[in-house]
């Protein structure tokens, strides 16, 4: 049994320090040689000096997958020192730092995570600009100003998060001042917003997809032939058109083409009902049959408003194709359970919205061989992936992607429909109000001009341990509380130091090794050091681990992003 262990690696040290003279070029620059425009925060600044901790004895904490035989990404993690963590990999990742900046890879102190039994759901403890204060549950997160946060200070002492699914409600509330921003504003009312002078109009440039899916172990849809025959037969055009804002697009890829790559290979199938019967009558079906369309009632950048969607493409399925498909509104935690775990017996309504800057960030977690969302999974795509994934340069990579895309638009696991323009709206006081490509607000760097900031955004969180949740709205409060090594500048989305202060990788980026920010505390007052980092990637990684329990044990992104849990039982690996 491989496990987590705790050794002396003082010889180790030496060495290391050794090797680690260079600067990785990409973890230097903030800001992308653009200056912040008025309305948007300045990506993060430079922390301001924290007191030296004196050295101590330090028992470095490793994780050991004991070799690379599992299939994931991660050979080992090492507290080299007190304030050096070296990541050893299976495999080149030219995306290890855009992953590490996300929001799941926050580090919470061992002891936390030890003292709650692996599952700090409730309670997280970070080094960010806020600390939790409480939560009301079915009402609002209140967060308090964290003093001692070594970076840019909050303006404004407490910060408060509420919720709401309909559109309209948020800006009523927005309207009425008793709500600072919100997230999501109808796309109806994008005009109303930018017409008032008192709120302002906060474009969000984060790429998106909307798509269609099935699970290929229930029948009809286990026939490739009906899931190409529904891909061309719903007018993704009549849908961009009757409930999307102006600047959104029919998805000609799963993966927006801001993001390199993601364009590669073929567009995917014109509306075309003559051909879509024709594949009906080739699998049998061409008299319909019954199925259900399953979606949550929640609004969403890629989905702005899900019910009338859903009424919509059950209409264009009747009407094209003679399929009667009943349509079932699932709460949020169930549906997106039941939907990436493959347990929906029809058609699931759901999108994405990118994490990271990278097209791994898309395909790689949707159409690897371990998801279990869309049923039986295919070579065809996923072993282009592995390759693609592990070369730098996109031009050369190029090719893998072509392949995979072309595969995907084949076999047709989902339908893209479309990428959503999105927004957000504050009042016109709010100083430096933002929403980055990536991630949720950076409220550290917003000034409302009162002691209380208030933000509502589609939904309540699942829970506030986002090493095991992938929904937006668990994301976005743990993001204002735990950090991770890197995060996202808040203008151009770039990759910047946050815990960290560099990554630098070897020549084949195969080894990662990261000088931490030294002088950092927790909210409950301890020190921040490399056996955290160890302990909250463990947690998350190791499947053996004791501490491997958070809300659904599923640990989503930690399986995906690093190809795979070690010592995950057969079931699940």
């Amino acid at each position: 049994m491989r496990r987590t262990r705790l050794i002396a690696l003082l010889a180790l040290f030496a060495l290391v320090i050794a090797a680690c003279g260079g600067t990785a070029e990409e973890s230097t620059d903030t800001t992308g040689g653009e200056e912040p425009t008025e309305t948007t925060a300045a990506p993060a600044e430079e922390p301001t000096e924290t007191t030296e901790a004196p050295m101590v004895d330090f028992e470095g904490a490793v994780l050991d997958a004991g070799g690379c035989d599992y299939g994931g990404k991660i050979n080992t993690i090492t507290a080299v020192d007190q304030y050096t963590v070296q990541f050893d990999l299976c495999s080149p990742d030219p995306a290890f730092l855009a992953k590490a900046a996300f929001t799941p890879f926050g580090i919470q102190p061992a002891e936390h995570i030890e003292a709650t039994g692996g599952a700090p759901l409730e309670n997280p403890i970070g080094t960010g600009p806020f600390m939790l204060d409480a939560w009301n549950r079915g009402d609002s997160i209140v967060f308090k100003r964290n003093d001692n946060y070594y970076g840019q200070v909050p303006a404004f002492e407490t910060l408060v998060y509420r919720w709401a699914t309909e559109g309209a409600q948020r800006l009523l509330e927005l309207q009425s001042g008793s709500v600072d921003q919100i997230t999501n504003p109808s796309p109806d009312d994008f005009e109303t917003i930018q017409n008032d002078p008192n709120l302002q109009f906060i474009p969000i440039a984060n790429p998106n997809v909307f798509y269609v899916g099935f699970t290929n172990t229930f029948a009809p849809f286990d026939d490739v032939k009906v899931r190409q025959a529904i891909a061309q037969g719903i007018d993704r055009q009549r849908i961009i058109d009757t409930f999307y804002p102006a600047g959104s697009e029919v998805a000609s890829h799963f993966t927006p083409c801001s993001i390199d790559n993601g364009c590669a290979g073929d567009s995917w199938y014109d509306f075309n009902v003559d051909a879509a019967k024709a594949l009906l009558e080739e699998a049998g079906l061409g008299g319909g049959f019954s199925t259900t369309i399953y979606y949550r009632d929640v609004f969403r950048v890629y989905l702005p408003e899900p019910g009338l969607v859903a009424q919509d493409i059950q209409a264009q399925l009747k009407e094209n194709l003679n399929i009667d498909a009943e349509v079932v509104v699932l709460e949020s935690g169930e549906f997106i359970d039941k939907a990436t775990s493959g347990q929906l017996e029809g058609i699931h309504l759901l999108g994405w919205s990118a994490d990271y800057p990278h097209v791994t960030n898309f395909l790689d977690f949707h159409f690897n061989e371990n998801q279990a969302q869309f049923g039986n999974n295919f070579p065809e795509i996923y072993d282009e992936l592995k390759v693609g994934a592990a070369i730098a340069d996109a031009a050369t990579a190029a090719p893998n992607y072509e392949a995979a895309n072309n595969a995907v638009k084949e076999l047709v696991p989902m339908i893209p429909i479309a990428h959503g323009a999105a927004a957000s709206a504050a009042l016109a006081t709010v100083e430096n109000a933002n929403y980055p490509p990536f991630g949720a607000p950076q409220f550290e760097f917003s000034n409302p001009g009162k002691d209380t900031f208030v933000y509502m955004q589609n939904n309540e969180p699942i829970s506030l341990y986002c090493a095991d949740e992938t929904d937006g709205e668990s994301l976005s409060p743990c993001q204002q509380v735990v950090e991770p090594l890197y995060t996202y500048a808040t203008d151009s989305g770039e990759v910047v130091p946050r815990l960290a202060t560099e990554c630098v990788p070897n020549d084949d980026l195969t080894q990662w090794i990261c000088s931490l920010r030294e002088g950092v505390t927790f909210h409950d007052g301890s020190a921040f050091d490399a056996n955290d980092v160890v302990a909250s990637w463990s947690a998350g990684l190791d499947a053996a681990n004791p501490l491997h329990v958070g809300n659904t044990g599923s640990f989503d992104y930690y399986a995906y992003l690093w190809d795979g849990l070690i010592n995950a039982p057969e079931s699940e690996g």
